[in-house]
């Protein structure tokens, strides 16, 4: 199913299969606990589902630094609104020294954010209306 023989480190789609275990943090925060032993991930967010895709994005991170020709999928789209009315735009690489996407702040200034502090926000995009 998977190239394990090259690495000891799980493919990032074994980590989805497995139930997280989550710990309610003080400061409001979750964090996702997923353990494939020897092997574990955390992940944390303002939500547990959040938390939770924090966790497997840094498993494809890790997998990837075993495996350089793996490629980790972005979980946004280049372009999007969230569902707080947010536009979002991804930045070219050349231009991500800041941040891997572009955003307008609720002051009015241009913002700028990785994708793992934008999982650690539970940004997601709004779902098109109908």
């Amino acid at each position: 199913m998977y190239d394990t023989d090259s690495s000891a480190y799980p493919h990032p789609d074994e980590f989805k299969v497995m139930r997280p275990e989550y710990t309610e943090l003080e400061d409001g925060y979750y964090r996702a606990t997923i353990e494939i032993t020897p092997f574990k991930v955390e992940g944390e967010s303002r939500t547990k589902a959040g938390a939770r895709r924090v966790a497997l994005y840094r498993a494809a991170l890790t997998y990837r630094s075993y495996h350089p020709s793996y490629r980790v999928e972005n979980p946004y789209p280049d372009e999007f609104v969230d569902q707080e009315g947010t536009r979002w735009r991804r930045l070219p690489p050349s231009q991500q020294e800041l941040g891997d996407y572009v955003f307008i702040s609720p002051d009015g200034e241009e913002d700028y954010a990785t994708i793992e502090q934008m999982l650690m926000w539970d940004i997601r995009p709004a779902m098109p209306e109908e």
